[in-house]
């Protein structure tokens, strides 16, 4: 399938095996597992940061490779769980820095034309999921401008 604001198409990766069991030597506690998604994300870090925390140091020394094979929930419904869920998603808000940093590259480079298109691109991409997540993440009278993004990614 091709990419959406370009013509090449994307490159496969590799899938994670399926696998709805956690590993055999992977013996450590939910509640455990829990309580360090909880703590990362009380430190700072987003959802996917916290994966690969766990992936790389893992918990009580055991690594984690999956958490909702560990845990049968996501990393992000453990955090609604526990109340520390990100105020705007992960993704939007990346898209929303991202935004922030061509506006303010533009501003230097006016003449920058290429990276003015990246802006749009990135701006409608923005728009469109701000759609999706309206309503249900966000709320009804949500919608994007350059300050709000500035706002929200400080």
């Amino acid at each position: 399938m091709a990419r959406m604001h370009t013509r090449r198409r994307g490159s496969s990766g590799s899938d994670r095996p399926a696998a709805d069991d956690p590993p055999e030597w992977s013996d450590v506690d939910t509640d455990a597992i829990e309580e360090r998604v909880v703590e990362l994300a009380e430190q700072g870090y987003d959802p996917s940061q916290i994966g690969m925390k766990l992936r790389d140091e893992g918990v009580q020394g055991t690594p984690i490779p999956d958490v909702k094979a560990a845990t049968d929930k996501k990393i992000g419904e453990i955090l609604d769980e526990h109340d520390v869920a990100l105020e705007v998603p992960e993704d939007l808000r990346n898209l929303l820095a991202r935004a922030v940093r061509l506006r303010d590259h533009i501003d230097e480079n006016p003449t920058d034309h290429q990276n003015k298109r990246a802006l749009q691109n990135t701006e409608s991409k923005i728009r469109r999921l701000i759609d999706y997540y309206r309503g249900d993440e966000l709320d009804e009278e949500f919608s994007y401008s350059y300050d709000v993004a500035v706002e929200l990614t400080e």
